[in-house]
């Protein structure tokens, strides 16, 4: 499984409509549809309810007509060595008749066996069987700066995969990042390039998470992985965690209407009282209390529980009394690495 980018190709062109290039594509590829979302929904009715000939015929127009705007807009800078490779849903119709235009222009023109369908069915053989290396989480209450620490690993030389920037989100309650999360699809695109590229024989770094991470689901491989893996656990007092985090979620402290939206979706969970605190914290800006409370009140209680199911005591605890300088608490864990593994 590899980037077809690296095949050879200058370009990797995505013909299918915008929303299935939207919910996921091949990594790198440029979307160039040749049917937009409403001229395939009225090809596809004209091929259920009136004919496939009456169906192929208009279709056939429409893209000859999107393959023009193409090559007089997008590709209209491509000399005669450029190289594309085309691909649609199943490398039917659409990617065909849209590689005889370019061909025909004397563009070396490849296509991708199978289409998208081929690619997906690779991503989930690679995201559902076994991590192939030795995967090592790094564990700690929220707040904890797992992700910060493991970038800084990451920048080390370590072997890293940042689940949560995969996913676009940061695992927690006030987690929503700008711009949304992938789709389950591309997130599991993504995630299967980044198993791709790993080397078996080095240890493995990720953070611990939940099943979910958002929207989107771990795949069977990795979340197996985590759940059976040894930890190196961050041990980091409530006060320097809730510091931490009210300085890392600045977006959402931003935002106190989303914050207090958030909290009352809390209310199955916690005393009317406990929330009507919260709220109170959110409108006097008391952003560390608020940070506080919730660790202590919603968040340590259910880490604390989903530890004592995945952690079989095989790990290293890391104490970090405060977490200004996360390069010193990344090279502790570095040292704590290299005695689990060494």
């Amino acid at each position: 499984m590899s980037d077809p980018a690296l095949a050879g190709f200058d370009s990797v062109i995505d013909t299918r409509s915008p929303l299935e290039y939207a919910e996921d594509h091949l990594p790198g590829a440029i979307s160039l549809p040749v049917l937009s979302d409403e001229e395939r929904a009225r090809v596809g009715t004209i091929y259920k309810q009136i004919s496939p000939f009456d169906a192929r015929k208009l279709g056939g127009a429409m893209v000859a007509a999107n393959a023009a705007r193409h090559i007089a807009g997008p590709l209209a800078g491509f000399g005669g060595g450029w190289r594309p490779l085309v691909y649609c849903w199943r490398g039917g119709q659409r990617s065909g008749a849209f590689a005889t235009i370019l061909a025909q222009i004397g563009w070396r023109v490849g296509r991708v066996e199978g289409g998208y369908k081929a690619w997906r069915a690779l991503v989930v053989e690679r995201v559902t069987a076994p991590v192939a290396a030795p995967v090592v989480v790094l564990d700690g209450n929220t707040g904890s700066a797992k992700t910060g620490i493991l970038l800084r690993l990451a920048a080390r030389g370590h072997q890293v995969i940042d689940l949560e920037g995969l996913a676009n989100h940061r695992g927690s309650l006030f987690g929503a990042m700008p711009g949304g999360q992938p789709s389950q699809k591309l997130f599991e695109s993504r995630l299967a390039m980044a198993l791709e590229g790993l080397d078996p024989s080095r240890p493995l770094l990720v953070e611990a998470e939940s099943s979910r991470i958002g929207e989107v689901n771990l795949p069977r491989g990795i979340w197996q992985a985590i759940t059976r893996a040894p930890r190196i656990r961050l041990a980091v007092p409530a006060e320097a965690r809730a510091a931490y985090t009210a300085g890392s979620y600045a977006d959402a402290c931003a935002d106190p209407a989303r914050v207090a939206r958030t909290l009352d979706s809390l209310r199955p969970l916690h005393p009317a009282e406990r929330i009507e605190d919260w709220l109170r914290m959110v409108d006097a800006g008391d952003w560390a209390g608020l940070s506080l409370g919730l660790m202590r009140e919603h968040y340590d209680p259910r880490y604390e529980r989903h530890r004592a199911r995945h952690d079989d005591g095989r790990g290293r605890v890391v104490a970090l009394e405060r977490l200004e300088d996360l390069d010193a608490a990344a090279a502790r864990v570095e040292a704590a690495l290299a005695g689990l593994t060494g």
